[in-house]
């Protein structure tokens, strides 16, 4: 009994006091869900954001914009206003705080009108719909990540992401990107059972790791009241993504909080890197910021 009622009270004392939940305008019911009972554990205000991503207009000869497009922006616009009115329905019905907005855009925009939205939230959540459809979460990924300060919180399966989880892997490897999301990930590893900080064959230098790596950052979450081990690991010549995703099975981590994309953006994307993979093979909420 002791032990739930310090669990409610660190809940209590959570700063996310806004949510930004991006949804589909096709695909949201389970987002939606999602995002609710989010919001409902950490008592906080959801922001849902519907959005339609639109085709550039066709253009034909002597650049008069195709009829045939002009009809499918109507119907995406009409579909879009459906959605938004479904989902204030849906709302109406919960308990949390919320409100309703929503984008119609182009693909190629739609990661910064996100990123605008992103400015005003705590953290933004993708749900498991927008987490299967990879070029939808692409742009929300890109958006908040790249022009906002915002953490993404990407929750694959929908459940319940508790406001105390029993043990959360901090994939670490002195980065700046890796220290941000440390920092603004803070509500969750204090109220944590344990914080697994995961090194993967990490170096021990005086420019990086520090001589014993890990030790730095133990210190800085030990005197924020984080319950943390340092676990240093060996890939074996294992991808970094593989080995942080089977050290998370082996610790029973209910979240990943990683620092993401700490390479040059570009060769991230043509090479894919480990923000992306992760990504791809999330099994369990992963917690990211740039």
């Amino acid at each position: 009994m002791l032990e739930e009622i310090l669990k409610q009270e660190k809940a209590q004392t959570m700063t996310i006091k806004t949510v930004l939940g991006v949804l589909d305008v096709t695909k949201f019911h389970k987002d939606l869900e999602s995002a609710i009972t989010f919001c409902e554990t950490h008592q906080a205000h959801l922001t849902a954001l519907v959005v339609s991503m639109g085709a550039a207009p066709y253009v034909g000869a002597y650049d008069v914009i195709s009829t045939v497009w002009v009809e499918e922006r109507q119907r995406e616009i009409e579909e879009l206003d459906t959605a938004a009115s479904n989902i204030k329905s849906l709302l109406e019905k919960s308990e949390i705080s919320w409100d309703v907005q929503d984008i119609y855009t182009e693909f190629a925009w739609a990661a910064d009108d996100i990123a605008v939205r992103a400015l005003y939230a705590d953290i933004l959540l993708v749900g498991p719909q927008a987490a299967r459809d990879e070029q939808f979460r692409k742009q929300v990924i890109d958006g908040a990540l790249f022009h906002s300060p915002t953490p993404i919180l990407l929750n694959p399966t929908g459940r319940d992401i508790s406001a105390a989880p029993k043990a959360v892997l901090l994939a670490w490897d002195s980065s700046d990107e890796a220290a941000r999301a440390a920092q603004l990930s803070l509500d969750f590893l204090k109220s944590a059972g344990e914080v697994h900080v995961a090194l993967v064959d990490p170096l021990a230098t005086s420019s990086s790791n520090g001589e014993e790596p890990g030790a730095d950052i133990a210190r800085y979450l030990a005197r924020h009241g984080v319950k943390v081990a340092v676990d240093r690991i060996s890939g074996g010549g294992r991808p970094i993504d593989e080995t942080l995703r089977q050290h998370a099975i082996d610790v029973s981590a209910d979240m990943i909080v990683m620092g993401a994309y700490n390479h040059p953006r570009l060769a991230q994307r043509l090479f894919g890197g480990v923000t992306h993979s992760m990504l791809k093979e999330a099994k369990i909420p992963l917690f990211l910021a740039h």
